[in-house]
């Protein structure tokens, strides 16, 4: 039985275990406060070309979205998303126990746009209601659609002309990074949003993510955030020193260059079968919409999630690749799913 049901299903690349094995018996201040931080700090602010920013190693993702917003809003203040964001659907209501509520806007690719941003102003209009303060959106998004360089700026230009927070979730950053469309560099992500940050869970750490604050204004005191919210790592390095590997000799990219090429071995084949996808994506996600009995097949022999309902007989599913999967993987299920054609 293959998994294709997420990309964190293996542990981390050898590189960053070798690493990590190679300075164990090494001691190191705690809380990130060691070499290993400081230096991988210093990559990534080279890689975005911002000396100026502010850069965290948070251990997942939930915790990343909890703390950024939490931090950003005050009490009477909420996040604008769409309704597939993962703090909207994935997050086990982690911003609404914080008080902050969700707007969830319906975005079928899964992407917000300016008018999206309006509606949800224009539904919120004075202190009776909550008052939106901040937008976040995912890149590659939870239907593996990705942002243009256009489509960024745009967001950018309306969240400024409205005083907006603009927060970029980047679990699968790398992946829109390098898919085969992309347009966008870090440099530009830095430019134009408030705070992001670079997945490592997803893209081949053993765990962590790596926060950058852009914005001046939610820079301070960000360090006591983490804190209560029972995030600060005491074993901080262990973070530095994933992020130190990913950011050295263009691993970050390389390994989800490797997620994105196998998901192409997958679209090609699958579109060669004649089906359809439920999304255009070129990064790591994809979602075929097969028949029932189709998929029923192929679950004997592969793992994946259903993602929707599409009519009586056919439903989208999900299938995620990542730095670990295998080619011969990817051609095992499209000989299979030749046999159910």
């Amino acid at each position: 039985m293959y998994s294709f049901n997420n990309d964190y299903s293996e542990g981390a690349h050898p590189k960053i275990l070798e690493a990590m094995i190679h300075a164990n018996l090494v001691q190191n201040p705690g809380y990130g406060m060691d070499d290993h931080c400081a230096n991988a700090r210093a990559l990534i602010k080279k890689e975005i070309g911002r000396e100026d920013a502010d850069v965290h190693f948070i251990v997942g993702g939930t915790q990343t979205n909890l703390i950024t917003i939490g931090t950003a809003l005050r009490p009477w203040q909420a996040v604008i998303s769409t309704d597939k964001g993962h703090i909207n659907v994935h997050e086990t209501g982690a911003i609404e126990a914080t008080g902050h509520k969700v707007l969830a806007m319906p975005c079928g690719n899964g992407k917000l746009t300016p008018a999206h941003i309006q509606k949800a102003l224009d539904l919120h209009t004075d202190e009776h209601m909550v008052q939106p303060k901040m937008v976040y959106i995912s890149n590659a998004t939870e239907t593996g659609t990705q942002y243009t360089k256009k489509e960024l700026e745009a967001l950018h230009h309306i969240c400024r002309q409205k005083d907006l927070y603009l927060f970029l979730d980047g679990a699968r950053l790398g992946s829109a990074l390098t898919s085969s469309v992309n347009d966008v560099t870090l440099e530009d992500i830095a430019r134009l949003t408030d705070v992001f940050y670079l997945g490592g869970t997803k893209g081949g750490a053993l765990f962590g993510e790596a926060l950058v604050i852009c914005h001046q204004d939610l820079k301070p005191d960000f360090r006591f955030m983490v804190k209560q919210r029972g995030a600060m790592l005491a074993k901080g390095w262990l973070l530095g020193i994933q992020f130190e590997e990913l950011f050295s000799n263009n691993l970050f990219y390389d390994l989800a260059s490797h997620a994105n090429e196998m998901s192409a071995i997958l679209r090609k084949g699958i579109e060669a079968c004649g089906y359809s996808f439920f999304s255009d994506s070129k990064t790591n996600q994809l979602f075929p919409i097969f028949p029932d009995q189709v998929i029923a097949k192929l679950e004997k022999d592969f793992l994946f999630s259903v993602q929707e309902r599409i009519d009586d007989s056919h439903t989208a599913i999900r299938l995620v690749t990542s730095w670990a999967t295998s080619e011969e993987a990817c051609r095992r299920f499209i000989s299979l799913l030749e046999t159910c054609r």
